[in-house]
This record gives structure tokens, sequence and C-alpha cells, in this order.
């Protein structure tokens, strides 16, 4: 699914929102490697299944990651389209790396 121009700024923003937990950086870290279930991402981070309900739920919400569910077990894995809406929103710094100075607003007109 192709994000609407007028979504974008609203993913970026849920997804910087979502990676500013350490926790939440690491388990996106772990899938990384591959798709793993709840109970092998709770051992991995030695936190409880509630805890780390409430750090997935944020990663979903911000597009991060999917979600599936096998039997009584619910495996993620990470969204990659939406870390490259990320990675091509952060380019756009390296190309403007020149910022041009501010224009006095006496020189708009503005100036009283």
């Amino acid at each position: 699914m192709q994000a609407s121009t007028s979504t974008i700024p609203h993913l970026i923003a849920a997804a910087f929102h979502a990676l500013s937990d350490p926790l939440r950086i690491h388990v996106i870290e772990l899938l990384r490697q591959r798709e793993l279930c709840v109970c092998d991402l709770c051992d991995a981070l030695k936190v409880s299944q509630s805890k780390l309900s409430f750090h997935l739920k944020t990663l979903k919400e911000a597009s991060l990651v999917n979600s599936r569910q096998e039997g009584r077990w619910i495996y993620y894995s990470l969204n990659i389209p939406q870390f490259q809406v990320l990675e091509k929103y952060l380019a756009g710094f390296s190309h403007n790396s020149v910022i041009s100075p501010a224009i006095s607003c006496c020189d708009l007109g503005r100036g009283e």
C-alpha cells in the first residue's frame, strides 16, 4: 500500500516516536535478523509479555513492524517499505547540505 503525500508527515513522526525508546530499538535490531514470535522476543529482551506488547503496539502503529498469527503464536517482522520512507526522508537532508541564510523581514517589504 502506497502512502499518500498527506500521510507521509504523520508516518514519519510516528516512526521517530516509535524509535525513541531503547527497548523498541532493541526489538528492531532483533527483527533485522529474522521474523520472531513474541515468546522469542520476550526471552531475548528479558521482559514480560505485557510490557513487550505495549512496545510492539507502538511499533505496529508506526508501521515499522508487521505481525501475523500462526496458531496461537504471533510473529513479528520488519515492515521494510516504512524504513524506506524514513531513509528517503533522511536522505533529503544530505542532499540539502548547504542551508541558505534567512532573508531579513525588512528585505521582504514587511518592515515598518
